[in-house]
């Protein structure tokens, strides 16, 4: 694949004309995908497909077309007749002032090693762990592939073969535990480890359910929980564009010095992420970009676009200046005595329906999910009904902050739009005091 897609792109560059160039870019992947339902298979498949992105760019104008690829010869007339399409465009197309896109090759390639089940073992492990109980999910594996190439030469080249199992194990009604395994290294043991505690949990929910008074409680929040929270603070969060024109949720640790617990730093971790080294505009990325560091707020996330419109450099950032390999560093806290460390309060494993309450405060509102229990002197005494919070990540992340773990999950994302995601977090849970409850 990887000869077949540049041998595209020299193609390409033999289309052009005068002063024209080309950025291309290839999205490729062979995924099984299985679902399950009742713990039984009810829908298997392999989904394989291969994208390209042609823009052709003259001077400070450009238009794009994505085309399926067949890996047969039609791909190259595909790419001809889309030439000579955006010539047409471009032509009649207005200068882009801020597009900005590297003249400097930059060659990069990684086949990124890994140890992956076959469809048969994950499938096994999944109905095994689903055995005798109701249990929903998905499971997602294989390669996927991004590739990159220009006109002055560039070529990069991105592989890795993961894997993503998505599960929830029902008991009734909305009475379920979640969990999620993914990575590159299968281990079945590991794997049936994690089920087990998650099936563990199922015993504690059949328990009558307990109704707490708001207030503010003594929580955990574990990694899943983490997860949503920090793909809000990721919703402009990070991005120059939105600390330029004031509409980040952090505007208070970028103006006023407003600083976060000095356990918590965050990075852009490109190096052991998932997803390529390399974007769109071909800007190869720095391993890693400190976001906030020991608590204050460090760099932001700048792509060339916002580079070129504010005069500053950017460094790897694509178009939304989201972070796609999110690494909070671990903590102190140990993992087997986190409920013995809550004492009592609030277990919390999932939330959900997160949104901002008072973005300028980074103040957020959501409910708790899936498997939430109320903890009495380091037991699980009952499951707990539905609750919303609202309260801000200054506080839960900050004053009230008790520690984090020093264990971390590696969380993938499931999406699958248009294709498989590579955007991972690799997160610890978080021990807060006084997290307010409102109803």
């Amino acid at each position: 694949m990887q000869d077949r897609f540049f041998a595209l792109a020299d193609e390409i560059g033999r289309q052009l004309k005068g002063e024209e160039g080309f950025l291309a870019r290839l999205a490729a992947e062979t995924s099984d995908f299985v679902r399950f339902n009742h713990s039984a298979v009810r829908q298997a498949g392999t989904v394989k497909q291969s994208y390209l992105t042609l823009e052709l760019f003259k001077d400070r104008r450009h238009a794009s077309q994505s085309l399926g690829l067949t890996g047969g010869p039609e791909d190259v007339d595909g790419v001809k007749t889309a030439v000579s399409r955006l010539r047409d465009v471009i032509n009649d197309s207005p200068e882009d002032p801020f597009f900005l896109i590297n003249t400097t090759p930059e060659p990069t390639s990684r086949v990124l090693p890994a140890r992956m089940p076959t469809a048969e073992e994950g499938i096994e492990a999944v109905l095994a762990a689903g055995k005798g109980r109701d249990m929903v999910g998905i499971y997602a594996s294989g390669p996927i592939t991004r590739g990159f190439a220009n006109s002055f030469g560039q070529r990069n080249w991105d592989a890795v073969e993961a894997f993503n199992i998505d599960l929830s194990f029902y008991l009734r009604a909305d009475k379920a535990v979640k969990m999620s395994h993914a990575g590159t290294e299968w281990d079945a043991g590991a794997f049936a480890a994690k089920a087990a505690a998650a099936t563990a949990r199922l015993d504690a929910l059949a328990r009558p359910a307990k109704t707490i008074a708001p207030g503010g409680y003594r929580v955990y929040l574990a990694p899943a929980a983490m997860e949503e929270l920090m793909t809000m603070m990721s919703w402009g969060g990070f991005g120059l564009a939105d600390h330029r024109t004031g509409t980040t949720p952090l505007i208070k640790m970028a103006e006023q010095g407003v600083t976060l617990n000095a356990g918590v730093t965050l990075r852009e971790n490109t190096r052991d992420g998932l997803s390529p080294s390399f974007q769109d505009e071909g800007f190869v990325k720095p391993p890693e970009v400190t976001l906030i560091a020991q608590g204050a707020y460090k760099d932001c996330l700048v792509s060339p676009r916002s580079a070129a419109e504010f005069g500053v450099p950017q460094n790897g950032a694509d178009a939304y200046e989201a972070p796609l390999a999110l690494d909070m560093a671990p903590g102190t806290l140990a993992q087997a005595e986190i409920l013995k460390t809550l004492g009592t309060g609030i277990y919390i494993g999932n939330l959900w329906y997160l949104n901002y309450s008072d973005r300028n405060a980074c103040r957020l509102t959501g409910m708790t999910r899936f498997a939430t229990f109320w903890v009495e002197n380091g037991e699980i005494a009952a499951p707990l009904n539905v609750m919303r919070f609202d309260d801000t990540l200054y506080r839960m992340l900050g004053s009230h902050l008790v520690g984090l773990t020093a264990e971390r999950d590696l969380l993938v994302s499931a999406d699958t739009y248009e294709n498989r995601s590579t955007r991972s977090m690799r997160l610890p849970g978080a021990m807060v005091d006084d997290l307010k409850m409102t109803l």
